[in-house]
């Protein structure tokens, strides 16, 4: 069994650099990921580097090798809008179907208080991890794109 290690780098950031999650999101979410200025805001946002926000990002180790990173923002919200919102995640492209983001998102849903909502797109193979861990589809969401 392989050692790993998983933890919160809010409570953590001398661990690694900041660029060295966002490079890695960037890498590693492909063609579903977004822009490395977005990824830092969103981690940025986790770490609570902004007044008034939170959540948490939680980076999965082994050695120093970065294997997979998880960002949840959270919303300040409840209800139609969740507490928090599942921003980012992702495993190394070389270790995927190692169970590595079913770990991470396990240790995220544990951590985060209240509701989580998550945008995955309809071809994301992803998708049927998010239902096996209890994710569901209760709304359709649209957007204006300006």
């Amino acid at each position: 069994m392989q050692s790993y290690t998983i933890y919160n780098a809010v409570n953590k950031p001398q661990l690694l650099e900041k660029r060295d999650l966002i490079d890695f999101l960037h890498t590693h979410l492909g063609e579903y990921g977004d822009s490395k200025k977005d990824i830092q805001k969103a981690i940025d946002f986790s770490v609570k580097e902004y007044a008034s926000f939170g959540g948490f990002t939680l980076v999965l180790k082994e050695s120093d090798k970065i294997l997979g990173v998880v960002v949840i923002n959270e919303t300040g919200m409840s209800g139609y809008i969740p507490e928090n919102i599942l921003v980012y995640i992702a495993t190394h492209k070389d270790r995927r179907g190692e169970g590595l983001g079913k770990r991470l998102m396990t240790e995220a849903i544990k951590l985060a208080k209240g509701d989580i909502a998550l945008h995955v797109e309809k071809d994301n193979p992803a998708k049927f991890l998010y239902n096996k861990l209890g994710f569901t589809n209760p709304y359709l969401e649209m957007r204006l794109k300006k």
